[in-house]
């Protein structure tokens, strides 16, 4: 939105209109959206989500993706190349950077996940924060230092050619580097159940700080009972009608400061040993969910108008599965060092095997990851031929 605020102050030829849709619920209405920010271009759907200035240049832009992949293969190569922006990816390259190397980062966006997250009260020395401020402060701590920071890039192959590594992007263009830290993250686990893919962006969702203020009074399920499901539960209970809560194991497993907030509620079912089975809709929207009791196995059907689903993360490693060593959930494996599988490529983060998925650790395993990836670099040696190679 403030991208094209922007992008209107600027330019008398661009015209926007903000439309808060918890002010105007006809709007919202008589456009069917489900999902925020939509933005629609001559009176056409453009996009949907949060999307950067450069985002949506680039997509206005169409040459743009090509001409900026032929400067970044122009590019000289890296001692430590970092794949993803987020806390890890951040803290990691100004590990590295601090060490006096040549180091790049490569990332769609910077933030990662955390500039999806509303409220952040245990980062340790800061009492509460949000998302979008944390990673606007991360951003500017990067800026301090020598880092190449490549934007709206997402890794497709990694390969080794002699010493150095080689780094395809989607985009068409090509980096190398003497190291590597791969800190790509996570993305939102999906249910896997009918009607969740045909009603994605209308009435199911991922971001319940984002897209809850257009259930307003209404009634809406969270499927997840750990922490993001629990306060996504709490979060929207101050907004909607109601807040059903269903987990598919006989207990919650979120912290016990959470559950007690939620019990507090009193709008708020919650319903454990439930199996979500299939959500329903009328074609054009979401009207219900089915489950199945899993003590009884009788079939339960709600009424509701929203599913926000919080079942956890996947880690965002399709492009890596014949390349490293994967764990059975398909993390990256590393050891002590944060040392992969192959020689000079570290990881870091979420998409690792480390045990709690947290901004603190992911923020300390990029650094380890940097210090390690330093430790490879001045216990080998790389010649010219090495670059060319």
């Amino acid at each position: 939105v403030q991208a094209l605020n922007l992008m209107a102050v600027l330019n008398p030829n661009i015209h926007h209109t903000m439309i808060d849709g918890a002010l105007y619920p006809e709007e919202v209405e008589a456009r069917q959206i489900m999902a925020v920010p939509t933005v629609y271009l001559n009176g056409e759907v453009f996009g949907q989500g949060r999307m950067s200035l450069a985002e949506i240049i680039g997509k206005l832009d169409t040459g743009a993706i090509k001409r900026e992949a032929e400067k970044i293969s122009q590019r000289d190569p890296y001692d430590v190349l970092i794949i993803g922006g987020g806390p890890a990816g951040a803290s990691a390259s100004i590990y590295a950077s601090r060490k006096g190397i040549r180091t790049g980062i490569v990332a769609e966006r910077f933030g990662g996940q955390v500039m999806d997250t509303l409220a952040i009260e245990n980062f340790i020395s800061v009492k509460e924060t949000e998302g979008p401020k944390l990673v606007a402060a991360l951003e500017e701590h990067v800026k301090e230092y020598e880092v190449d920071v490549m934007k709206l890039q997402r890794a497709n192959k990694l390969s080794q050619k002699g010493k150095m590594l080689e780094v395809e992007l989607e985009s068409g263009a090509t980096l190398t580097s003497k190291s590597i830290i791969i800190a790509t993250g996570a993305r939102w686990r999906e249910l896997g159940v009918q009607g969740e893919a045909e009603y994605r962006g209308h009435g199911v969702a991922y971001c319940p700080h984002c897209d809850g203020p257009l259930f307003k009074g209404k009634h809406v399920a969270v499927i997840g009972g750990g922490n993001s499901g629990v306060e996504a539960a709490i979060d929207l209970a101050g907004i909607v009608g109601h807040v059903t809560l269903l987990e598919y194991a006989d207990q919650l497993k979120a912290d016990a400061v959470l559950q007690k907030k939620l019990h507090s509620l009193n709008n708020v079912t919650v319903i454990i040993g439930a199996q979500t089975t299939e959500i329903t809709g009328d074609g054009k929207k979401v009207n219900g969910l089915n489950y199945k009791d899993r003590a009884t196995e009788e079939s339960h059907h709600v009424e509701l108008a929203g599913v926000f689903v919080q079942i956890g993360l996947l880690p965002n490693t399709d492009w890596l599965k014949d390349t490293l060593t994967l764990s059975k959930y398909g993390e990256i494996e590393i050891d002590s060092h944060g040392a992969t599988s192959m020689p000079g490529v570290f990881a870091a983060g979420d998409v690792t095997t480390i045990p709690y998925k947290q901004i603190i650790m992911a923020m300390g395993e990029g650094a380890r990851a940097a210090l390690g990836a330093f430790d490879y670099l001045i216990r080998n040696e790389f010649d010219d031929k090495d670059k060319a190679a």
